[in-house]
C-alpha cells in the first residue's frame, strides 16, 4: 500500500508539473524565457529521478527501502541540503536479473538489479560498468510442509536434485520406495531470472531442468507455487524462503544446511551476490540513495528481508 501510495504520489507531482509548464499559449509565446526556463526544469527534475529494472527478488528490498526513504524525507535537500530541492523520484520495476543489465546497456534504467555475478559479456556492454554488492543470497530447495518427503528425507544430494528437476524421477517413488507415487511438479524460475542461471551452474550442469517444469515470472511466485501444491518441488530464494518460514520446507544439500553461516562461509554451494550495477560515476543523488542502501538502514532492511547483509 505504501508503495502505491508513494508512487501516486509522484506520479500526481509529475502531472502537476507537466501543467505549470504547459501554461496557456498566449503566454508562452510572450515570453520565451519563461518556456525556456520550464524546459530546463522539467530536465533537470528528469535527470534527478532514479529507475531501478531487474531482479525479482531484489526488486522488493530496494523499494521498501525507497519506501522508508521517501517517507522520512519527500524532498532530496530534507535528506542533504546540498542537494536540488525537488521530490525525491525512485522507481522499481522487476523483469528478471538479464532485463536489468539490458536496461543499463541500453540507457533506459539508472540502476539493474542482479541477483547473480554480472557475465564477462554484460560488462563489456555497460560503458564504465559499476557494481555496488547489497547482500548475499543463496538458492534453497524448498518442499510445501505437507509433502510426506519431509518425514522421510531431510538431505539431497546434487545428483537426486539433478534427478527431480531433470524429471528422471518422476515421482517422489523414484526418489524413495517409502514414498508416494505422485508426480513431482518442478518450480522454476523463467530463463530471464538469475535464479534461473545460478542454479543450472551450481547444480544442474549439462543438464537441462524438465521441459514440464512450471517457470515462474518472479521468485514470490515461484514460493507461492510450492505453497499451493502438496507435491511441489522449487530452489527458493534464501530471503524469500525466510519471510515464508513454516509455510516451505527447505531441505540439506549435499549433508549442509542453507544457514547464514553456511552461506558466508560458501560451504553451502547454491548461493548469489545480490548487486546493482550501473553505468559510470553516479550523481549526487544517485550517490545519496546509494549510501542509504549500502549504509546501516539500507542493510538493516535487507536484514529484516530475510537476506544476508554486507555490514
Amino acid at each position: 500500500m505504501k508503495k502505491k501510495l508513494m508512487s501516486v504520489l509522484l506520479a500526481a507531482a509529475m502531472v502537476a508539473s507537466m501543467a505549470v509548464g504547459c501554461g496557456s499559449d498566449k503566454k508562452a509565446s510572450s515570453d520565451s524565457g519563461d518556456t525556456k526556463k520550464t524546459e530546463s526544469t522539467e530536465k533537470k527534475t528528469e535527470s534527478n529521478q532514479i529507475l531501478f529494472n531487474g531482479s525479482s527478488t531484489l526488486a522488493p528490498v530496494i523499494t521498501s527501502i525507497a519506501t522508508n526513504f521517501f517517507d522520512t524525507y519527500g524532498t532530496w535537500d530534507a535528506y542533504d541540503s546540498s542537494l536540488p530541492k525537488e521530490d525525491i523520484a525512485i522507481y522499481v520495476s522487476a523483469g528478471g536479473s538479464g532485463q536489468g543489465t539490458k536496461a543499463v546497456i541500453d540507457g533506459t534504467s539508472t540502476f539493474g538489479m542482479v541477483a547473480r555475478s554480472v557475465k564477462d559479456e554484460e560488462k563489456e556492454a555497460i560503458k564504465d560498468e559499476k557494481e555496488y554488492q547489497v547482500g548475499i543470497d543463496a538458492l534453497t530447495i524448498a518442499v510445501n510442509p505437507e509433502n510426506p518427503v519431509t518425514g522421510v528425507l531431510d538431505d539431497l544430494s546434487t545428483e537426486q536434485i539433478v534427478s527431480l528437476f531433470s524429471g528422471k524421477y518422476a515421482t517422489w517413488k523414484d526418489l524413495d520406495p517409502s514414498l508416494p507415487d505422485e508426480k513431482v511438479v518442478v518450480i522454476t524460475r523463467d530463463i530471464n531470472g538469475g535464479a534461473h542461471e545460478v542454479f543450472q551452474k551450481n547444480i544442474m550442469g549439462d543438464t537441462e531442468v524438465s521441459s514440464e517444469a512450471i517457470q515462474a515470472s518472479s521468485m514470490g511466485e515461484l514460493v507461492q507455487d510450492i505453497i499451493d501444491n502438496k507435491y511441489a518441488i522449487g530452489y527458493a530464494s534464501f530471503g524469500v524462503a525466510n519471510q515464508n518460514a513454516g509455510k516451505v520446507v527447505t531441505l540439506k544439500v549435499n549433508g549442509v544446511e542453507p544457514t547464514k553461516e553456511n552461506i558466508i562461509d560458501g560451504s553451502y554451494i547454491i548461493q548469489r551476490p545480490l548487486l546493482i550495477v550501473g553505468s559510470g560515476d553516479p550523481t549526487d543523488v544517485q550517490q545519496a540513495f546509494l549510501d542509504v542502501i549500502l549504509g546501516e538502514t539500507g542493510q538493516k532492511t535487507v536484514e529484516d528481508m530475510g537476506f544476508i547483509p554486507m555490514k
